[in-house]
């Protein structure tokens, strides 16, 4: 689904990132601090990057906007639409910097149980600077980074 947004051209050149890591956690404990503001707000973001605020609509059709506090006071506003939705396996959304007039990029998030963790497997195509690419690499490798810490500190809390 497209939701009125801007996909590729047909003939654009196109790089695909995937970045994974395992985590001890449920998919179940994942899935939810990916898709809840307030449990987001605690982990979202590379390291010198505060989550000020995440806005999720979850169903499909269904927008998000998360700002980026960078180091220097900025703030960048991460926008899209929810295209899939599978509670708690697998997250497919649309990606943009809010007001770039750039093509729409594709963040698939994939929770993958095994055994007494999850594997959580970030998909993120369309992107068209390899650039870009890297950045977003750092990007991601931060963020789940921020998840493992996020989820070995609340489940140390359980015990």
């Amino acid at each position: 689904m497209n939701f009125g947004q801007f996909p590729l051209p047909p003939d654009s050149p196109s790089l695909t990132l995937v970045v994974r890591q395992t985590i001890p956690a449920t998919a179940e404990f994942l899935f939810d601090a990916w898709t809840q503001p307030i449990r987001l707000k605690e982990w979202w973001g590379p390291s010198g990057v505060k989550c000020v605020e995440a806005q999720i609509d979850l169903r499909i059709g269904g927008k998000y906007r998360i700002g980026n506090q960078l180091a220097d006071g900025k703030i960048i506003w991460i926008t899209g639409v929810y295209e899939h939705i599978e509670v708690p396996r697998k997250l497919a959304y649309t990606w943009r910097v809010e007001n770039d007039s750039g093509p729409i990029e594709r963040v698939t998030v994939e929770f993958a149980p095994r055994d007494k963790e999850t594997e959580v497997i970030v998909t993120h195509e369309r992107i068209t600077d390899p650039r870009v690419r890297d950045q977003h690499e750092t990007g991601w490798r931060g963020c789940l980074d921020g998840l493992v810490g996020y989820a070995s500190g609340v489940q140390s809390m359980r015990v």
